[in-house]
């Protein structure tokens, strides 16, 4: 089999409702890129890559679209079944930003799967358990209304909640307070400040919850700074943006850094090195939250795939942002039932494109 034609796409997405992390950075759309690859088989694989604006992740929307144009037209005539071959050919071709070769190594995936006849969990490590939780973020808000976010959420069937932090640390105590009197016996809360504190505004926030039933994610920026602040706090620790590679898993492991990790598929480059990833994790006995920067239809669907081949005891939660789109362009996405999804048994990644939706590309290989 052999790759006969890449076709990139860019789509906007709108949120169900606009989104807000620390900083006042607010996303109302995800401006997504779709990427389909064509087979002399008659098979096609959809991969899709989506960062969350400019200035969260070392990754923009034009520079996916601009890497993916120059990797694409090297890669026809080679096989995409022998993913992580390709993978390593990709590498060669670009050095570094693994976020250009997410979307692509998706698609091969999609086409192994779809050659096999197996829905890709199967290929990732076999069905683990059935329904994999979401969690639900709780955008940047003042108190009563964060809480009330949590209320609803909690209605639609959720039990897990990531409340945006990462500003005035008053302010931010004042926030999972109010988040905190709303959540039931058995519920988990997150406070995700996405590096948005400075040392001393986390070293206070940790200080003033200490002891409550929370979890912190990634205080700081940089992983040096997290650490010190899980040095100086007894609550449970998630570290997610600085996590981008095996090798900062292994550095967490030694130094004690964290006790879950959020592991997002383009920020390490794709299922290829996501996949390693996770099994290094299971391994070390770490927990993951398995996701992405952003994105639809594509996304949701190979996170789902990912987190159900994962052993449930490392398995903490999916996010819920690609499945609460306004606009999608395929169908077979896994569906949300009482805050939970479960992958689908479609070959691949087992989507169905609504070729419509895509309009023409703004890249073709021809």
């Amino acid at each position: 089999m052999k790759i006969t034609r890449i076709s990139a796409y860019q789509l906007d997405l709108p949120r169900q409702a606009a989104f807000t992390l620390s900083g006042g950075r607010t996303v109302a759309a995800f401006d997504t890129t779709v990427v389909r690859v064509d087979t002399d088989a008659g098979l096609t694989g959809l991969g899709e890559v989506c960062p969350f604006g400019s200035a969260y992740l070392p990754a923009y929307a034009k520079g996916a679209r601009t890497g993916i144009a120059e990797l694409a037209p090297q890669l026809i005539g080679d096989d995409p079944r022998q993913v992580e071959a390709l993978y390593r050919r990709m590498d060669g071709l670009l050095k570094g930003h693994p976020y250009v070769k997410s979307a692509l190594d998706i698609a091969m995936w999609d086409i192994l799967g779809q050659t096999a006849g197996l829905p890709l969990y199967v290929l990732l490590g076999g069905r683990h358990g059935q329904s994999i939780p979401l969690y639900q973020p709780i955008s940047h808000d003042v108190p009563d209304r964060m809480a009330a976010q949590v209320k609803a959420a909690q209605e639609a069937g959720y039990a897990r909640f990531q409340p945006k932090v990462g500003a005035n640390p008053d302010d931010d105590i004042a926030r999972l307070r109010a988040v905190l009197t709303v959540t039931r016996p058995g519920d988990v809360v997150v406070a995700d400040a996405n590096g948005g504190w400075f040392t001393h505004q986390a070293r206070r926030f940790v200080g003033a919850m200490a002891g409550a039933p929370i979890y912190v994610e990634q205080p700081c920026a940089g992983y040096d700074e997290c650490l010190s602040i899980r040095a100086a706090s007894a609550l449970p620790f998630v570290l997610d943006e600085s996590i981008d590679s095996a090798a900062m898993v292994l550095r967490l492991q030694r130094d004690h850094a964290a006790d879950l990790i959020n592991l997002k598929l383009a920020k390490v480059g794709g299922l290829t090195p996501a996949r390693q990833i996770r099994d290094l994790c299971v391994s070390l006995g770490i927990a993951m939250t398995i996701e992405d920067s952003g994105g639809g239809d594509v996304i949701a669907a190979a996170i789902t795939h990912l987190a159900q081949a994962t052993p449930v005891a490392n398995r903490y939660a999916l996010c819920n942002a690609y499945f609460l789109v306004k606009r999608h362009f395929a169908d077979g996405v896994p569906e949300i039932r009482d805050g939970a999804v479960t992958a689908t048994d479609a070959p691949g990644l087992g989507l169905r494109l609504r070729e419509q939706e895509l309009g023409k590309p703004f890249f073709s290989t021809h």
